[in-house]
């Protein structure tokens, strides 16, 4: 059974950073698009950065434009998000989420869906 475990949530103060990472299991994703979502309590899911199976396409959310960066390792069948000048508008549930059917932007479209890890970021 395919799965997305994320890993590397915590609490960090604001202005700091935190790494978080996705890796995949019982299935091989280095020919899909990966992407991250987040969704803060009573807000909506919100899409945040996906990159294409090679790498080489890769967007970002407006919000986090300039401050983060999503990177892959196929061999590891992993996908990253560096969060860097973290403000407290960014705690979140952070999701990673593989192999869009439609659009990228839409969580919906994600055949595959990790359960999450939380990021606080302290003022």
């Amino acid at each position: 059974q395919a799965q997305l475990r994320e890993s590397g949530g915590g609490l960090v103060q604001a202005g700091g950073s935190l790494r978080l990472s996705c890796t995949g299991s019982g299935h091989t994703f280095s020919s899909e698009s990966l992407g991250w979502f987040r969704q803060a309590p009573g807000t909506e899911r919100e899409f945040v950065a996906v990159i294409s199976w090679s790498g080489v396409s890769i967007f970002y959310g407006d919000s986090v434009k300039d401050r983060f960066i999503i990177s892959r390792d196929n061999t590891k069948n992993t996908v990253y998000l560096q969060m860097n000048g973290l403000k407290p508008e960014d705690t979140a549930v952070y999701y990673c989420a593989a192999d869009p059917d439609g659009s990228w932007k839409h969580w919906e479209s994600y055949n595959y869906r990790g359960q999450g890890t939380q990021v606080t970021v302290s003022s």
